[in-house]
């Protein structure tokens, strides 16, 4: 399989409407669509320098509250720490924040509070709000300048990657439900909302019951002024996308799937260690595939591409071609492993070269693919496919965790056209997010 080009998108010759924020490099007049966002995210145009980073939480004078007991291990084990936490992060670099909502049965004073994952402490919102909710939220909110500070204007999807992992990693540590499309719209507002607040993006029930009253809310106004066009310009995406939600949402009741050891174990393989080229056995790499279809099976079609000494495009024997496989009947079982293959050649050199030039992805053993979200998109499908691409790949990684597979997600995804490469109509079947893996060393 060979990467098929795919033209960059020059901001100024996009498509536009009178929806949307400026992106950088266009005049500050016109307005790109959401579509035409996506397109430059994905095109090979590569990002700027370094922007200085200016932390937008605010600096917390009170010490805060502790966690009360019937929530904290299910933080702990999924959204504490610093830069390195049971849920990942592009770059490390944590851009979703938890807004906790408690009513009665939260083991809280009614309220809200910011969750402070360094200290894993609670810090009360002022004024108090009213009373919204019975038992406990999480509200994942997204501030996207840490992450646009370094990866620009492929920043915005990446935020919404790190969303569904943040939400796979609650789920996992034990929370009771979530909703990935709820419009913000519905979901209370903080208190003395402030206009660099996060952006809700995810809704997660922490308590094994509970309900979110839904009250009139606003989104806080565009930004007055922006430090750089790429923040005002992903800000002004996520603000679209968490509009983009229902008002009453859709509410999966979630299963705990991992142990807490297997949560506090997780951690991104470096490059050096992926690179080894021994592919996990066929058993392996259909357990975390599994783990990927079975957390997200609304989600983006899943995929897997093998190295070794037989490279290959697997997808799960019983996928047809409406679940994204694109090659139908044509394809062959693997024998006894409930694996089917759908093209074979260098498939890992075509994912290096997509994979933002990341040389590395060549020589491991495997990557698992999510699929979907095509060029002609809107904002619900976007945000829908991206979350529920971090969401899979979260809970993969974390079945690769417990069998003893080194893995490390992988985001930033160019011209990553899978359907095309394969022979099917383009646009259709882009990578959104990826799982390299590889058999541990040998003793």
């Amino acid at each position: 399989m060979q990467a098929v080009p795919t033209a960059d998108l020059p901001a100024a010759r996009a498509r536009r409407t009178a929806t949307g924020p400026a992106l950088p490099g266009a005049p500050r007049t016109a307005v790109p669509t959401v579509t035409a966002a996506l397109a430059l995210a994905r095109s090979a145009r590569v990002p700027g320098p370094d922007l200085p980073y200016r932390p937008v939480a605010p600096h917390r004078r009170d010490r805060g509250l502790p966690v009360p007991a019937a929530l904290d291990p299910l933080l702990r084990n999924s959204v504490a720490g610093g830069r390195f936490r049971p849920a990942p992060s592009a770059g490390a670099l944590h851009p979703v924040s938890v807004r906790l909502l408690a009513g009665p049965g939260a083991g809280l004073p009614t309220g809200q509070y910011a969750y402070e994952p360094g200290t894993h402490r609670l810090h009360p919102l002022r004024p108090p709000s009213a009373p919204v909710v019975r038992g406990a939220f999480a509200v994942l909110e997204v501030a996207p300048e840490r992450t646009v500070s370094h990866y620009r204007h492929r920043a915005w999807p990446l935020t919404l990657l790190d969303t569904g992992h943040t939400v796979a990693a609650l789920v996992a540590a034990g929370a009771g439900a979530y909703c990935l499309d709820l419009a913000a719209g519905a979901v209370p507002p903080p208190p003395g909302r402030r206009r660099t607040d996060g952006l809700p993006l995810a809704v997660v029930r922490l308590t094994p019951d509970g309900e979110l009253g839904r009250g009139p809310a606003a989104l806080p106004a565009g930004e007055t002024t922006a430090p750089h066009p790429d923040i005002a310009g992903a800000r002004g995406i996520l603000r679209l996308l968490a509009a983009a939600g229902d008002r009453h949402g859709t509410w999966y009741t979630a299963r705990r799937s991992a142990q807490p050891d297997t949560l506090r174990a997780r951690r991104s393989a470096e490059p050096a260690v992926l690179a080894t080229g021994r592919p996990p056995t066929r058993e392996q790499l259909l357990r975390v595939l599994t783990a990927a279809r079975a957390a997200a099976p609304d989600g983006p079609a899943w995929w897997l591409a093998v190295g070794g000494s037989r490279p290959a495009l697997l997808t799960a024997a019983g996928a047809g071609a409406g679940a994204g496989t694109g090659a139908g009947a044509g394809g062959r079982a693997g024998a006894g492993s409930g694996l089917r293959t759908e093209a074979v050649g260098p498939v890992l050199d075509t994912l290096a070269h997509w994979a933002a030039g990341q040389g590395w992805i060549a020589r491991t053993g495997a990557v698992l693919l999510a699929v979907g979200c095509p060029s002609t998109a809107g904002p619900a499908r976007i945000r829908r496919d991206h979350l529920l691409a971090g969401y899979g790949i979260g809970h993969a990684q974390l079945a690769a965790t417990a069998i003893g597979l080194p893995a490390r997600p992988v985001g930033s995804w160019q011209n990553a056209d899978l359907g095309a490469a394969l022979g099917t109509p383009a646009g259709r079947r882009w990578i959104v997010h990826g799982l390299a893996l590889t058999a541990p060393r040998r003793p």
